[in-house]
């Protein structure tokens, strides 16, 4: 068979096109999951799959599978794919990358008449994006990482349930979330800066980071701050300083893997001229050996507890959400890394940092990823940026690993 390559040109055009359901001003895109922005993003990728005759489900997240019919219909699919949605002014590649270049391997496939040995399935995970309902939700319940009842009760900041938006946007489906794949392949912008820094065009993902997310709340004694003495005060804020401190140190003290942030701190009354009463924060620490990153957990808990004993504040650290560090599928790790090899682009292992939906499905699934640089490795933001030269890269490489698996299938 001739050696196949997707249309550069048709992705970048596919890209741009998109971007245009929840476009910004300053050219990025805030397509918040199950907001009317995402219903047509979602609207536009339903009629274009169904328009190359692949099947279309939906299950009861809104998770979108499109499937391309294979020789042997028995055979589990051959999975990739990734999300729609975005942050809040975020950009145009963050997960829509992953998306639309599987639905390039769809078109490029169906163009050249290539029948799979069996069905290939690109999927749309519903929020993925952790800005308006928990992170990774859609792959999570699919994965049995959630039950399917928390999920259906989170509530965005305006206290409106997942439920009540994904049945107003039209996208609860009939289908029970989960069902077997014969592997998943994501591609997806590296969102860091060490590809571009060692110019490469290929990240060949072998595992992940894994990450604890904490809430913090410190509750002191509300105050004037013209009149309460500074030896009466018990400022919040000031246990707050004392913390952040330790958090930091903390991953300091596991460097170069230990990572560690503080990304939300809320104070209350948040007033000028009020000693603050209280202070909520979130931690988010990141290793990728399992035992160290376990060891940071227990080490936060220490920290935490000798800093507050007898301080006269109220320190309450929850930890809500764990994600182990994980090895990726050899076989699919294999696949992705002969792609770059047979496509003659530079490549290097890596391990991601960020959660993606392929840390969930790696749970039931044979799972490995894709990386493309970024400019500055700058993401989340609508600064985010790809070259066309990039994007066609890492499709090619998604579409050669599709094929092996597919191969291998066949066997």
């Amino acid at each position: 068979m001739q050696r196949l390559s997707v249309n550069g040109e048709r992705l970048w055009d596919t890209l741009m096109e998109t971007a245009r359901f929840g476009g910004t001003p300053g050219g990025g895109i805030t397509r918040l999951p199950l907001s009317d922005a995402d219903r047509q993003a979602r609207d536009w990728f339903v009629d274009a799959c169904a328009a190359m005759g692949c099947s279309i489900a939906i299950d009861e997240m809104g998770n979108i599978f499109a499937r391309l019919a294979g020789r042997d219909s028995s055979l589990p699919p051959i999975s990739f794919g990734s999300h729609l949605d975005t942050q809040l002014a975020g950009g145009k590649f963050d997960g829509t990358a992953g998306v639309l270049s599987g639905l390039e391997v769809l078109r490029t496939l169906d163009g050249a008449g290539y029948h799979p040995n069996a069905p290939l399935e690109l999927i749309n995970w519903t929020a993925e994006e952790g800005c308006r309902f928990p992170p990774l939700l859609g792959s999570g319940v699919f994965a049995g990482a959630y039950a399917l009842d928390w999920a259906y009760a989170s509530r965005d900041p305006e206290g409106v349930t997942f439920l009540q938006e994904l049945e107003r946007i039209g996208y609860r489906g009939p289908w029970t979330a989960g069902h077997k794949l014969g592997a998943y392949l994501e591609l997806h912008i590296e969102q860091g800066p060490v590809l571009e820094m060692e110019n490469k065009t290929i990240g060949v993902v072998v595992g992940a980071r894994g990450q604890l997310w904490y809430d913090v709340v410190i509750k002191g004694t509300q105050g004037h701050a013209g009149t309460t003495p500074m030896a009466m005060r018990r400022d919040a804020m000031t246990m707050f300083t004392r913390l952040a401190n330790e958090t930091y140190a903390l991953a300091w003290d596991y460097a170069p893997d230990g990572l560690a942030t503080i990304g939300q701190v809320a104070v209350s009354p948040n007033s000028r001229n009020v000693v603050p009463g209280s202070v909520a924060f979130t931690i988010d620490l990141r290793h990728a050996d399992k035992p160290l990153l376990h060891q940071m957990d227990e080490e936060l808990s220490r920290r935490v507890e000798k800093l507050s004993a007898g301080s006269g504040f109220d320190v309450r650290l929850t930890k809500f959400w764990t994600v182990e560090p994980m090895q990726f599928d050899a076989r699919c790790v294999t696949a992705v890394r002969h792609a770059a090899e047979q496509c003659g682009y530079s490549h290097m292992d890596i391990v991601t940092g960020p959660g993606h939906d392929a840390l969930q499905v790696a749970r039931v699934a044979p799972t490995s990823m894709i990386f493309i640089p970024c400019e500055h490795g700058v993401s989340h933001n609508e600064a985010e940026r790809v070259s066309p030269e990039q994007m066609t890269a890492g499709a090619n490489v998604l579409l050669d690993a599709v094929l092996e698996l597919d191969r291998g299938q066949g066997r």
